[in-house]
């Protein structure tokens, strides 16, 4: 499940609004959101552009992705 707060202040912290992240991983911002609040499972290569995007480490990006 993703943390959504810690999500949106990684964008916040990088300088990456939601819509720019959205057009970044080639997907709508409707569905952005829905993954953002878990409504839908975000694929294996938007979690790989995610970290790469946001410069994200390797526990930040657990801490985010995979901790309920």
């Amino acid at each position: 499940m993703t943390n959504e707060m810690e999500l949106k202040a990684e964008c916040v912290r990088k300088g990456i609004s939601q819509k720019e992240l959205a057009s970044k991983l080639g997907i709508d911002t409707v569905t952005l959101y829905r993954r953002f609040k878990g409504e839908s499972d975000f694929s294996r290569s938007e979690l790989q552009m995610i970290r790469s995007i946001l410069g994200l480490s390797d526990e930040r990006f657990i801490e985010i992705f995979f901790t309920a």
